[in-house]
């Protein structure tokens, strides 16, 4: 039955993409095949073996042991205001962002994460079958964040025809960035992050693939990444340490208009229906929890808290799944891979925010397909899950 259900998913998946392809004719259907074998092998790699499980496990101590060097960061400055010796959800969850941000510009300046990034997207353009500027943007996005991967391209974006941008910012959007794994892990199990991160590279592509289809002539498969300007060392930390900092504040800032938002949402629905907005929601999606392989009887639950994270962000979805203690382990599991990326509304505007203010034009032109952007990253989601659901 599972797998007669994931078949369907996917199915379902592929007719609602294709239902909206820009050009039905272009689909290359060889690379699409071999990506979801890809994707069904490295799931069941990740989460059906030893050797998946140690990865995981190293994967997982590391990011234990950074969290462990963040809190005594965190620890030194605000000492002594938790009550009770639990920290604050601010200090322990997204403090720590700072320090993980300061790593990864450290890596940065000393080279290594440039030269990780552009060979891994090298090969993988091998597999994808499209161009190694859309492949190089998809790795540097899983690390550099939704934004920020945009200034390393910024030479050619004022070039790109809007298929190519519209999948620039697919991947983007499809993503999230290591800054904020470590966050993640806190809140869910570090397991389905990291095939979460894995699965939804592939996904990306493959929905692209179908939802923009296009060929990249030899001429045009360039890529030209922009040198970051030359900072002293110092320099350079000091701008990491700020930029992790206000990634930490803004997040802060969005759960808690955002919690308090669905909380008077929530109120007046069910006020006035006896029903809240969020399982008014839950009943939307839970056709789409069901196709994830989650059970009938708990599809609605787990709609809800999808839903969540599309009108407000992964971050208050995640809080919101630590609530629901009734969910089996397989559903907690598909809904939790579901839940990591940046597939919601507010990404729209800064993903198309970040393009205008490297090309006002072509920011625009990402703002007029800003929500077939959320629908393409939703797909990728709702696959990354059908997938790994096969072996939960």
């Amino acid at each position: 039955m599972r797998y007669l259900v994931a078949i369907l998913g996917v199915l379902v998946v592929f007719v609602l993409t294709y239902a909206l392809s820009n050009n039905r004719r272009n689909i290359r259907y060889r690379p699409l095949v071999v990506m979801i074998v890809l994707q069904a092998l490295l799931a069941f790699a990740l989460l059906h073996t030893s050797v998946g499980e140690l990865f995981i496990g190293a994967f997982g101590t590391l990011f234990e042991k950074l969290l462990s060097y963040a809190g005594e960061g965190v620890n030194f400055v605000f000492g002594g205001i938790a009550n009770q010796g639990q920290a604050p959800f601010f200090l322990s969850v997204l403090l720590p962002i700072v320090f993980i941000s300061t790593l990864i510009g450290i890596l940065q300046y000393t080279k290594i994460l440039p030269s990780i990034i552009k060979y891994t997207g090298l090969v993988l353009s091998k597999v994808n079958g499209m161009g190694k500027l859309e492949s190089y943007n998809a790795v540097a996005s899983a690390i550099l964040g939704q934004s920020e991967v945009f200034i390393s391209v910024k030479k050619q974006i004022g070039m790109l025809p809007k298929q190519r941008l519209y999948t620039l910012c697919a991947s983007a959007m499809s993503t999230v960035s290591m800054s904020i794994v470590g966050a993640y892990m806190q809140m869910i199990n570090p397991k389905y992050v990291v095939t979460a991160l894995v699965l939804n590279l592939f996904g990306g592509f493959i929905i692209a693939s179908i939802l923009n289809p296009y060929m990249v002539s030899k001429e045009e498969d360039i890529l030209e990444v922009l040198d970051v300007e030359k900072q002293s060392f110092f320099e350079m930390l000091g701008e990491y340490i700020m930029d992790g900092f206000k990634v930490a504040i803004t997040v802060a800032a969005m759960l808690l208009g955002y919690v308090a938002l669905i909380a008077l949402i929530n109120g007046i629905f069910s006020g006035i229906l006896g029903v809240s907005f969020q399982q008014l929601l839950g009943y939307i999606f839970a056709p789409f929890a069901f196709i994830m392989g989650v059970p009938w009887k708990e599809s609605v639950e787990a709609g809800s808290i999808m839903a969540t994270k599309m009108v407000a962000n992964e971050f208050v979805a995640m809080l919101d799944l630590g609530k629901h203690t009734g969910l089996t382990g397989r559903t907690i599991g598909i809904v939790s891979v579901f839940l990591v990326s940046f597939a919601n509304f507010s990404s729209i505007g800064i993903i198309a925010g970040a393009v205008k203010g490297l090309h006002e034009k072509q920011g625009n032109v990402v703002a007029r397909f800003g929500l077939k952007l959320l629908y393409g990253a939703t797909m990728v989601s709702v696959l990354s899950a059908i997938v790994a659901g096969l072996f939960l």
